[in-house]
């Protein structure tokens, strides 16, 4: 198991996991879903107090991956596989993201 926290402009929003199947999880932190004044994530990741459940990378979080000739530089740079997509946006997505969203190792 992988754990991130999913922070929305420097605050804690939420963890994303991935599960020793491979699966992923995304949950806000309570203190997110009680403030009314925070936004969701994305429209995609509605705020809620339940867990997401996905066999796959969600949507948003892929889109924050790189691409093409870039994702192979990084990859081999970090000596991240193309294929693990958690890891790479581990690799990424602390700093460098376009966006107030970035994603940190816990």
């Amino acid at each position: 198991m992988r754990q991130a926290t999913v922070l929305f402009k420097g605050e804690e929003a939420g963890t994303l996991t991935q599960q020793d199947d491979g699966s992923f999880l995304f949950q806000y932190a309570p203190s997110w879903v009680d403030d009314r004044s925070k936004p969701a994530i994305s429209l995609t990741l509605p705020k809620t107090k339940l867990s997401y459940h996905s066999t796959f990378l969600f949507p948003f979080f892929y889109n924050l991956l790189p691409e093409g000739s870039n994702r192979q530089v990084v990859c081999h740079l970090n000596r991240v596989d193309q294929d693990d997509y958690f890891g790479l946006l581990l690799t990424t997505a602390a700093n460098d993201t376009i966006g107030a969203v970035t994603v940190r190792k816990i």
